[in-house]
């Protein structure tokens, strides 16, 4: 793809086929028994933190967070973060990495939970969480089980049972989500700078 900018964005309802697209490519049929997708099924994610990345007219890449609770502290599941293949490596992940983290410490949320690589979410705050120090709700590689405090305390106050939550926010149209307007979209060039406010 020549084109070198890639636009952050709320994530819209329109998203939805092609957001389902990246994920069937990127995880297949076995997403579905993944201990990470058990905690979100039938819980839907949260439309005011999840973001989109459109090259064009295109949407290339996607970042959910869905509201989950750790023992009695609220918190929230990161994931799937995806990126279409032929678009990798040029700062998408990133950018919705730390999109979607910034907004989720603005709007006042503490703790961000995942499962994944610590090598490649660890420059974005990400720690291992001790073990046994959390229960989910099916079998994860503890090396994988990583947390991302975003106030103070938060993590210490973390322990137990990882269940499901709901937000009044989570559900929503294009209108009572975000619209893509100025003030919630942003341009990056391909080395993960951003250009300006708005494209």
């Amino acid at each position: 793809m020549s084109d070198s900018l890639f636009i952050l964005r709320p994530e819209l309802d329109r998203d939805a086929a092609a957001i389902d697209a990246l994920h069937a490519e990127a995880f297949g049929p076995g997403r579905f028994a993944r201990t990470a997708f058990r905690l979100r099924e039938g819980v839907p994610h949260d439309r005011m933190l999840s973001f989109s990345a459109v090259i064009g007219e295109e949407l290339v890449g996607s970042v959910w967070l869905t509201h989950i609770g750790i023992g009695d502290e609220p918190a929230l599941l990161l994931g799937p973060l995806t990126v279409r293949p032929d678009v990798k490596n040029i700062g998408i992940g990133r950018a919705l990495m730390r999109k979607c983290l910034a907004n989720a410490a603005e709007a006042g949320h503490g703790l961000v939970l995942l499962v994944g690589d610590e090598p490649y979410y660890g420059v974005f705050g990400f720690k291992v969480v001790p073990q046994g120090r959390l229960q989910m709700p099916g079998p994860v590689d503890p090396k994988r089980l990583l947390l991302c405090e975003l106030k103070g305390g938060a993590a210490q106050r973390a322990a137990g049972v990882v269940t499901s939550t709901r937000s009044d926010t989570e559900v929503g149209s294009d209108m009572g989500a975000r619209s893509d307007t100025g003030d919630t979209m942003e341009t990056w060039d391909t080395a993960g700078s951003v250009r300006a406010g708005s494209p």
